[in-house]
């Protein structure tokens, strides 16, 4: 053998130019919205997955500008991912216009410049494009009829997207909870430690909080097998967000009393769907993954806030 590689004046170069080629591979993605709560943990994800990944986020980046000027901001790459959104789901209602500039027209700016280029994008959208009168999961197929603003401009978005052409995949989620953004968690475990005041949450919307690690990793499993077009990605499992809100303060503060109410209670001022839950056939079936369940999410969850120190 060694006499066969010493022989052979092209051996040593082959070697380089193998692992010169394994370089060269590796895929670069840019990530949009990278210091958010998803983002965070999406550019964790696809560098463990061997990405070369390009966070960005504002003020380097502002999708509501117009295409051309975006394209001078980004970098060369394989492939877009936007987690950038307006999540304020009661402030749009009265801020509609701030909402649909960047959950619509940056979307499309976006994905002109994804167009331009000839790479896919990767798009988070979210359950609220449906109304939630079903009785049972969505499927990415199902007629969408956004109740709020805010629903109604992640529709417009996914819209957007689908117009340009541009290879596209669309992640519907739902509920989102991680260690990097305000949360429905935080929220609760604040509140049931800063007061002994009863808490009262609703016990009437249905939905599968999803814990933005989990998320994450089910998007990157969806880029490795080049899926296109919608995809639905949620917590396996469901709950209303009291017996969410019950868990949560049964870890955090057991005893603290949580009182069921009805929406109509609540008085926000976006309507929320009652049950909006997901159905994650066709992601099982691209991935041959289960995401896990809401539970096994804030279990994981509570490891990484230790919130127990």
């Amino acid at each position: 053998m060694m006499k066969s590689c010493r022989t052979d004046d092209n051996c040593f170069l082959r070697i380089v130019l193998f692992c010169r080629h394994s370089i060269l591979r590796r895929m670069k993605w840019i990530v949009i919205g990278a210091n958010g709560m998803l983002g965070r943990d999406l550019v964790e994800e696809m560098k463990a997955s061997h990405y070369e990944v390009v966070p960005l986020d504002l003020p380097e980046i502002d999708i509501t500008q117009p295409p051309e000027e975006l394209e001078q901001h980004l970098p060369e790459a394989d492939g877009l991912v936007n987690c950038a959104a307006y999540t304020k789901v009661d402030d749009a209602e009265t801020e509609r216009n701030a909402a649909f500039a960047v959950n619509a027209e940056g979307v499309y700016h976006l994905a002109l410049v994804a167009l331009n280029r000839e790479i896919p994008m990767v798009h988070v959208s979210t359950d609220y494009v449906f109304d939630g009168h079903g009785r049972r999961p969505y499927g990415e197929q199902d007629p969408v009829n956004p109740l709020n603003v805010y629903g109604a401009s992640k529709l417009a978005g996914e819209k957007a997207l689908r117009s340009t052409g541009c290879p596209y995949l669309i992640v519907r989620t739902q509920s989102l909870f991680g260690k990097h953004g305000p949360n429905f968690v935080k929220a609760i475990a604040r509140k049931a430690r800063e007061s002994e005041r009863p808490l009262k949450v609703v016990n009437d919307q249905f939905s599968a909080p999803t814990y933005t690690r989990h998320l994450a990793n089910g998007i990157v499993r969806l880029m490795q097998a080049k899926a296109e077009g919608i995809v639905h990605v949620a917590a396996a499992d469901s709950c209303s967000w009291f017996e969410f809100a019950r868990q949560i303060v049964a870890e955090i503060q057991p005893g603290h009393v949580v009182i069921p109410i009805a929406s109509e209670d609540m008085k926000r001022p976006a309507a929320r769907p009652k049950n909006s839950l997901l159905n994650m056939e066709r992601y099982q079936r691209l991935t041959g993954h289960m995401m896990p369940s809401w539970r096994s999410g804030l279990e994981a969850y509570f490891h990484e806030e230790d919130y127990f120190t």
